[in-house]
């Protein structure tokens, strides 16, 4: 049965886990009891056959689209061929919220395989702006921009990474994905406090969180730091779960998608984990409610 638009709100209320292709036939086949799917459509657009199987899940299912290739941050300017493919897989599945990086991952006509980080400074804000403008125009609908997971940053910066978001969001109305476990990551390797980053962040902009799992490893140039990579290859961590809480109470309870794209678990594990997620909204929910 096709999900009428209030079962879609319903189902967008509870948590979401990312799509990956080898779970895509269990899916179809056992509807698992999850609220809705996001997919990267760069792992679709080449492969028809995982598309039909897509669509079906569609019929069932809210579904998210998330791209890993459009990248408003080149200085090279946007893959406009890309754009094209993207918008119309956009137009095919019509998903309920679509969503990018602040980074990025083109230069001369070459895709690299990374999300790559910005300067935080007027140029990039200008650029940030203008291909996220061409990106929405073609799209006919908000782009979400997630915030990066950090290790390095850019000696001439001239503002921290949530006073650019702020900035741009002020500039353009645009929306955000705040990657709570990015924010976690960041903070860590950055040295800056992670819940102080989520009470600066505009919590009207913000339209979908995101939990993934990361991975530490030892700083090969500060023998003694661990560092906190973004790998997306385990569960999350019991530091964030506090963390993800305190983003639920001050931006609101959003979509929220389980993120996990190497390494990948059954899909039981990863509805676990989305249920785990589900726990901690509603917590925090009775918690507000019993408050006010």
């Amino acid at each position: 049965m096709a999900i009428t638009r209030d079962s879609r709100s319903q189902r967008a209320e509870q948590a979401g886990i990312g799509l990956r292709l080898p779970h895509l036939a269990e899916v179809v086949a056992t509807h698992p009891s999850v609220g809705w799917f996001e997919i990267h459509p760069e792992n679709f657009l080449p492969n028809p056959h995982a598309t039909e199987l897509l669509l079906d899940v569609a019929r069932d299912y809210p579904i998210s689209i998330h791209t890993v290739g459009v990248s408003v941050g080149s200085a090279h300017g946007l893959d406009v061929a890309h754009l094209e493919r993207f918008a119309r897989f956009v137009e095919r599945l019509n998903p309920f919220l679509v969503s990018g990086h602040l980074a990025w991952s083109t230069a001369h006509g070459q895709y690299l395989n990374d999300l790559l980080p910005l300067p935080y400074d007027e140029k990039t804000l200008r650029l940030v702006a203008e291909q996220l403008a061409r990106v929405e125009d073609r799209l006919g609908r908000r782009l979400l921009l997630e915030n990066p997971s950090t290790y390095v940053g850019f000696a001439h910066s001239t503002m921290t990474e949530v006073e650019f978001l702020n900035e741009l969001v002020s500039r353009t109305g645009c929306r955000l994905l705040c990657d709570v476990s990015n924010i976690f990551v960041s903070g860590h390797n950055m040295g800056h406090d992670p819940y102080e980053y989520i009470d600066r962040l505009p919590s009207s902009a913000v339209g979908e969180l995101h939990l993934g799992g990361f991975t530490p490893e030892e700083d090969e140039a500060t023998p003694g730091r661990t560092v906190l990579i973004d790998t997306h290859a385990d569960s999350i961590h019991d530091s964030v779960w506090p963390l993800y809480a305190h983003a639920l109470r001050r931006l609101g309870a959003a979509p929220t998608l389980i993120e996990w794209d190497n390494d990948i678990p059954t899909l039981a594990r990863l509805v676990s984990e989305a249920d785990r997620a589900d726990g901690v909204r509603s917590h925090v929910l009775e918690a507000h409610r019993a408050a006010c």
